[in-house]
């Protein structure tokens, strides 16, 4: 059956800010406290959106989650009023109301993960929220997540939205970010790659010493299971711990797939042979042979693929079957990687053109092209039936780029989060947003 891969990007939030909450993540630690342009990045990542979607590419919108969390300051024992929850919390525990204020939904390959109906045991796409229970800003993102895809996806008879899995370190569950799919076409049957980081329950498997590995080996396995994937192909790999010790902290930072293309670096993967055979063996049920995209380390080293992002791209198959690749513009900057993408697209493979957009509000917080997008393949049938607000049209492209100068700062400090008068106006933006992709509802703002 035929089907197209839509991106659904998540719009940033009017609270973007650089808080260096995400410990792991180099680019988010090494920006913390300055100065944030939540406006100039809700734009950058509009304009990708509307440049991939011009392109022929389908194109969607995920909305940003409310902000500040309320419910979150006033668990832990914030009263009063708003303005005086905020005021506390910002006296007491400016670290916390940060947590409270995070952007961070607008990385999407975080928000779930998701299966296509060719793979799953019921024909339906399935989608499972991710907990992110490892980070105190992101583990209460899979409550609005969850609502927002029900929203999107609302027609049981072609999808499946699951709860989160059970907050707890066993199910430590960072959703596509740590997911691939292989086939040879979006809606022929494929093959699902889950990557993790540790394994809960066997101690003496490899496990990170620096960073926190955040995805483990039973999340995954509970995925496979919820979405009914065929254990003949669905595969799961190990990360190797040392390069999440220098700074991959999700799988997408080191590797990234599409159609029968794995774009890997040499050290992404624990036993990088053993993977690549798995991935070999459950392709050939599907009548596809691999293509691997291996960097070696003496051509780009590790740290010059985490400070440009070159993995984490998207791999996109064009409407005449060749691929482009995504990129920020950071790969340029880097001599190292510039030259490996020259000559990439030099060499006669599948990756024949780049696409380089300027992220820089999204990259300095630690999320490139691919944290932004959440690959979601649909049926023809499935396209009709999901929510049609969210697709990225011109029109929606001016009306959001209208929205966004009406309501955004231009430049927001760690102070700012204090001002009760930027919660007014986050609640007032997705009030008017909810209106704008005609979803109402989807937020609880009282």
């Amino acid at each position: 059956m035929s089907a197209r891969e839509f991106n659904f990007d998540g719009l940033v939030g009017p609270s973007h800010n650089y808080a260096g909450l995400s410990f792991g993540n180099v680019a988010s630690f090494s920006n913390v406290k300055s100065a944030s342009n939540p406006r100039e990045a809700a734009l950058q990542g509009l304009a990708k959106m509307r440049e991939l979607a011009a392109r022929g590419f389908a194109q969607a919108v995920m909305p940003p989650q409310a902000r500040p969390n309320f419910r979150l300051l006033r668990r832990i024992g914030f009263t009063g009023t708003d303005a005086d929850v905020l005021a506390r919390a910002y006296r007491e525990s400016p670290v916390i109301l940060a947590c409270a204020y995070s952007a961070s939904p607008m990385w999407t390959a975080n928000a779930a993960t998701v299966s296509p109906s060719a793979d799953t045991f019921d024909a339906r796409a399935h989608f499972t929220a991710a907990n992110l229970n490892n980070k105190l800003h992101r583990s209460e993102e899979h409550l609005q997540s969850t609502r927002t895809l029900r929203a999107l996806f609302a027609d049981e008879r072609h999808f499946a939205v699951h709860e989160a899995l059970p907050p707890t370190s066993a199910f430590g569950d960072e959703g596509a970010a740590n997911h691939t799919r292989f086939s040879a076409t979006h809606g022929g049957k494929g093959v699902e790659f889950f990557t993790y980081g540790r394994v809960e329950f066997d101690p003496s498997a490899p496990a990170p010493k620096k960073y926190p590995a955040r995805q483990t080996l039973e999340a995954s396995q509970a995925i496979a299971r919820l979405h009914g994937l065929d254990s003949a192909r669905t595969v799961f790999a190990s990360q190797n711990p040392d390069v999440i010790d220098q700074g991959v902290f999700h799988n997408d930072v080191i590797a990234v797939g599409n159609g029968n293309v794995l774009f890997y670096h040499e050290q992404a993967f624990h036993d990088e042979g053993a993977v690549l055979n798995a991935l070999r063996n459950a392709l050939a049920g599907v009548e596809t042979e691999l293509t691997a995209i291996r960097v070696d380390t003496q051509v780009v080293p590790v740290g010059d693929a985490v400070a440009s992002y070159l993995f984490n791209s998207q791999l996109l198959t064009k409407p005449d079957g060749t691929m482009a690749l995504v990129i920020p513009q950071e790969c340029q900057e880097n001599r190292a990687v510039a030259r490996y993408l020259e000559e990439l697209v030099a060499s006669g493979g599948p990756v024949d053109e780049l696409i380089h957009f300027d992220l820089r509000q999204s990259m300095r917080n630690g999320g490139g092209p691919a944290c932004l997008r959440l690959r979601v393949a649909l049926t023809e049938a499935e396209a009709q039936a999901m929510h049609q607000g969210v697709i990225m049209t011109d029109a929606l492209y001016d009306t959001l780029v209208a929205w966004v100068g009406k309501y955004y700062r231009d430049h927001l400090e760690p102070k700012d989060l204090a001002d009760p008068q930027l919660a007014l106006e986050c609640s007032a933006a997705l009030e008017e947003l909810s209106r704008i992709l005609g979803l109402p509802g989807l937020y609880d703002l009282t």
